[in-house]
């Protein structure tokens, strides 16, 4: 089995207009409101492609509840525990006219320690765990300590880790060793302290981190594809030209992608053009609408090459 654990999840409330107009009224074309945030993006994205899982978080009051509900209609299997506090909502404006995208990311509710605490039951109760993907910010009131605790549960259940965070909630995370992590550039930016201008820096990066004791170092890098380090091999995948649509939860597409690869037999190679071609077709729809006909599409026409 496959979980998810997000314990920052969102209503992502999506509003669209032509063009965004200072100290003027702006008209909004379009309002659409879904399930967020990382871990429940990528259980969203294996959901589509077939792949069973179970996605685990924190929910509470009346968004929490919609958030849960509308998972449940797009068959998504998950567990959550209820908190006193009210989940919160992100709001993206997409301009249309100039086909870019704001985001406003609240911190989120405040997590009582007794909630904490059952949490981490919940975890240490994972039944068969094959795959435990942990993604996303901490909300208030937790330790970012606690991604660390979580990675050691998980590993000690037998189960491979994968680590999708920033700041430190990443680098808590990182300490406990998970075998796959997944920044993109401007996380590993962070993580490193440095600024990382090209392809090779990006690389070394990565190296550096693999021989931290981390297996597989994936970083995302928007359209320009997606870089593979493991201890033998350094391919970059590199997707075909689109038209976006979309960037939410791209990145966590080509997470689902890539554990999507590895269940499926592929090696790392296979496994990282899988990441690309599915992080890309999250792009050209809302709300992470992909189908496998939609990745199968993509994933012709990506192309990899070995990384320098």
């Amino acid at each position: 089995m496959i979980y998810t654990i997000t314990l920052n999840p969102a209503l992502d409330r999506i509003l669209t207009v032509e063009s965004i107009e200072y100290h003027n009224p702006n008209r909004v074309d379009g309002d659409d409101r879904y399930a967020g945030g990382k871990g429940i993006d990528v259980s969203k994205a294996l959901t589509r492609l077939g792949v069973d899982n179970k996605a685990i978080g924190f929910s509470g009051g009346f968004t929490g509840q919609e958030l849960e509900g509308s998972l449940f209609n797009l068959g998504v299997n998950c567990e959550f525990v209820r908190i006193s506090a009210e989940t919160r909502t992100n709001v993206y404006i997409h301009e249309t006219a100039r086909n870019r995208q704001i985001s406003f990311n609240l911190r989120g509710p405040l997590i009582q320690s007794f909630e904490l605490m059952e949490m981490i039951d919940v975890i240490k109760g994972l039944e068969d765990a094959n795959y435990v993907i942990l993604s996303g910010s901490i909300p208030a009131g937790v330790n970012p300590i606690i991604y660390e605790k979580i990675v050691e549960i998980a590993k000690a259940k037998g189960a491979k880790v994968v680590l999708d965070s920033d700041d430190e909630a990443f680098k808590a995370g990182l300490r406990a060793k998970p075998h796959i992590i997944k920044p993109n550039v401007r996380e590993l930016e962070r993580l490193m302290a440095r600024p990382l201008k090209d392809i090779g820096a990006i690389v070394d990066a990565a190296v550096d981190l693999h021989e931290r004791g981390i297996d597989v170092v994936l970083v995302s890098m928007g359209a320009k594809g997606v870089l593979l380090v493991t201890k033998d091999e350094r391919w970059m995948a590199h997707p075909p030209r689109v038209t976006v649509v979309n960037t939410i939860g791209a990145g966590d597409s080509a997470v689902a992608g890539f554990v999507h690869g590895l269940v499926l037999g592929e090696s790392c190679k296979e496994a990282v053009k899988r990441a690309a071609a599915t992080g890309t077709a999250a792009t050209l729809i809302n709300d992470v609408s992909i189908t496998q006909e939609s990745v199968d599409a993509i994933l012709a026409q990506v192309k990899v090459r070995r990384a320098i």
